[in-house]
């Protein structure tokens, strides 16, 4: 899909709430005070109609972390895929700034894979996960972007210097990634805020040299704050250097 198709995708889902695969949601708007602040957050509650819990474990688990993914697509799959399987998480943020409530995040599913540091199982019960619309890295052919499904997939040109991030070497096999929106940011650092009061979560991130790095198993299993994906897998590029961590991490506070 096209970076300038992106918006309409969206609304339109915010209109039919159908996802990708036709399941349908109900999708209920509302505002919540950030504990211990002034602010206020808008979340939307979006559910399955039929009430299926089938994608999370109804079973209240201690949290320590919050992880942020991408999700390596556009919001209707984002939401088919996230809701199909035990392999989910509470958040998702769509490019647009909205920010959908798949299920409560006492709650816990599987997110952080086979592999992980200090085991998917006890480290997906403690991290609560949010995942940003962002179709993730992409690949140069000619004077067009490409995403990594297939090479006709075009998501801009070199031109359209607003939809893609060039690193100035290699992340991990790749150097040109998808650029996430000034709404997204801004959403992002509220739901941390959010979610760290709730959980009485501390505002720690890691520090610059073990941003993009998988940790090691005592040191992912003991920190407690706002890491992500690439932190307990070798294998994954989300979230990466593409993302402007020192905005949320300003925006985020003490």
């Amino acid at each position: 899909m096209k970076a300038t198709s992106i918006s309409g995708h969206e609304a339109s889902f915010d209109v039919s709430a159908v996802d990708a695969v036709g399941k349908k949601f109900i999708l209920t708007p509302g505002e919540y005070s950030i504990k211990g602040t002034t602010e206020k957050i808008s979340i939307v509650d979006c559910v399955r109609e039929n009430q299926s819990s089938s994608y999370y474990y109804n079973e209240v688990t201690q949290k320590k972390k919050i992880i942020l993914h991408y999700t390596m697509g556009y919001l209707k799959g984002d939401i088919a895929t996230l809701t199909n399987d035990h392999v989910s998480v509470p958040f998702v943020i769509g490019r647009n700034g909205t920010i959908y409530n798949l299920f409560a995040s006492k709650y816990w599913s599987y997110h952080l894979g086979p592999g992980a540091v200090g085991g998917n199982s006890a480290m997906s019960k403690e991290c609560i996960g949010i995942e940003l619309s962002n179709i993730g890295p992409l690949k140069l052919i000619g004077d067009k972007l490409v995403t990594t499904y297939k090479d006709s997939d075009v998501y801009c040109s070199l031109a359209e210097t607003q939809y893609y991030t060039k690193l100035p070497s290699n992340y991990r096999n790749y150097a040109y990634y998808a650029k996430f929106t000034e709404n997204q940011y801004a959403s992002v650092i509220k739901l941390i805020k959010f979610l760290c009061a709730k959980y009485n979560l501390p505002k720690m991130f890691l520090n610059q040299a073990d941003r993009f790095n998988k940790l090691s198993e005592i040191a992912f299993v003991n920190f407690s704050g706002i890491a992500s994906h690439v932190n307990c897998r070798g294998d994954k590029t989300d979230i990466g250097p593409g993302f402007e961590w020192n905005k949320v991490i300003d925006g985020v506070g003490k």
